[in-house]
């Protein structure tokens, strides 16, 4: 901001913004015509048209990467949300508690999720398998719904009562093509990821907050499993030992590969929330002209690493993204206020990160989502800290938050938007023949596009009325 107005807010806006453009795009990433359009509008290893898994492709895909921003933003919320109860003074073993009961619902969540499904239901849902999914959507509504302090707590009880009853009643009931019913084993298999890493990430933070080097150490140390794994020994068997297989394995926990650097950035987003300067130190020192180039720059990266790893001109995106990077690092040189700073240290862990991934790349066949490679977590680690830079300059600088107040709220309560198209939106598109009509005009690959940015801007819209009534899930 100009004027000696303040370029911080005591809520993290930018990285609300980030999980709702990541949330967003996964779905929109999930409602886009299937096997009719280019490569890289689908996952790297699934190329069109059959889409058959090709575990030896590499390749880096928008869609492959909006998973990693989501689990960055995760990792970066941790510092954030307990930070707060330790100046509450909550006692550790709270906290932990806490934790690992969060752990277990966001478990919960993924299990129950992927029973209603309606294309798990039947891979051809009919009237009822819509009407089961929407019944989903409403018991998952009573049970994850952070409801009003104000209200009575016999009432919220009877209301949670209810959701869990229901949800207990309609699993037993349930079964699927293949004859069977409830499994725990049948689970939504990015929430029970993101479960597993909220946990470890979690408690690792809470271990190791004022050890910067220790936390880095704990990443080494993830590092030396990674690698020794695959050799015999007992390395091998605590990688593939599991006491309960459908809640945890230890191939989940490489994701902390994301996680952990997330948290190093929550901890910077912590520290600049927290500095209680004068007004007229918070002034902008570098011109609105530094600040735009630094936006364009950060949004740049995306663009080269997405189309150099994709069409495989390795070492000519590397020469470019170091050039783009020491062109950065001489934007952020000579920071005079705390925002700048901030900005200067972000950039310094991006550039990191993503020079890390990019030395790696090589290794293990090339950039690949899955089995997921060292490469693939550091760039798109480094890629999701430039995206936080470029919003958090258009939120904080430019006082453009309200054009980004759609992201703002739908990463507020990115767990609606994540079911809110299979289990709301489509059922009731399917139920009342409107899924039938928006198809006939839109025949097309590119018109299907339209329509799935069409259905994922109505699904943002739903989002962020409910977030505005406070009708916020919390798992």
């Amino acid at each position: 901001m100009q004027n000696g107005k303040s370029l911080y807010t005591p809520r993290a806006h930018s990285l609300d913004a980030l999980r709702g453009f990541a949330i967003l795009t996964m779905v929109l990433s999930g409602v886009i015509p299937y096997g009719v359009l280019p490569a890289w509008m689908y996952h790297a290893q699934l190329p069109p048209p059959e889409h058959t898994f090709n575990p030896n492709l590499p390749g880096l895909t928008w869609v492959d990467l909006v998973f990693p921003l989501f689990l960055f933003a995760l990792g970066a919320a941790i510092p954030l949300a307990l930070s707060r109860r330790l100046e509450k003074r909550v006692p550790g073993y709270k906290l932990v508690i806490s934790i690992i009961e969060r752990g277990a619902l966001l478990a919960v969540f993924a299990i129950l999720l992927r029973h209603v499904r309606p294309h798990v239901l039947d891979p051809q849902p009919e009237t009822q398998h819509w009407m089961i999914a929407l019944l989903g959507f409403v018991l998952m509504m009573l049970i994850f719904t952070r409801l009003p302090d104000a209200w009575p707590r016999k009432t919220r009880r009877v209301i949670r009562f209810c959701g869990w009853m229901g949800a207990m009643i309609l699993l037993a009931l349930l079964r699927y093509p293949d004859g069977s019913g409830f499994s725990p084993g049948r689970s939504d298999i990015i929430i029970l990821v993101l479960a597993n890493v909220y946990v470890f990430g979690s408690l690792i933070w809470l271990a190791t907050r004022h050890r910067l080097l220790l936390r880095l150490g704990v990443l080494g140390l993830l590092l030396a499993l990674r690698l020794a794994h695959t050799a015999p020994g007992w390395t091998e068997w605590l990688w593939s030992a599991s006491p309960v297989p459908w809640l945890y394995k230890m191939t989940y926990l490489q994701y902390l590969f994301i996680v952990i650097p997330g948290t190093l950035v929550g901890d910077l987003l912590q520290s600049h929330m927290q500095k209680d300067l004068p007004a007229d130190a918070n002034a902008a020192h570098w011109s609105s002209r530094r600040f735009l180039v630094l936006v364009l720059l950060c949004i740049s990266f995306v663009a080269v690493l997405l189309i150099g790893m994709q069409v495989r001109w390795l070492w000519q995106t590397t020469v470019v993204a170091m050039v783009m990077s020491a062109v950065g690092f001489a934007l952020v040189v000579n920071p005079l206020t705390r925002f700048e700073s901030h900005l200067k240290s972000l950039f310094g862990w991006g550039g990191y990160w993503l020079l890390l991934g990019l030395i790696l790349e090589p290794f293990e066949g090339g950039i690949k989502k899955n089995d997921s490679t060292l490469s693939y977590y550091f760039i798109t680690t480094g890629l999701a800290i430039f995206i936080l830079i470029a919003f958090s300059i258009v939120i904080e600088v430019f006082n453009k938050k309200p054009a980004m107040q759609l992201l703002i709220d739908n990463g507020k309560n990115p767990m609606i938007a994540y079911v809110g198209f299979a289990n709301l939106i489509w059922p009731v598109l399917a139920l009342t023949g409107l899924d039938q009509v928006m198809i006939s005009l839109t025949p097309t690959p590119w018109m299907g596009v339209l329509r799935g940015v069409l259905y994922t801007l109505l699904l943002a819209f739903i989002v962020q009325f409910l977030t505005k009534i406070k009708c916020i899930w919390r798992t």
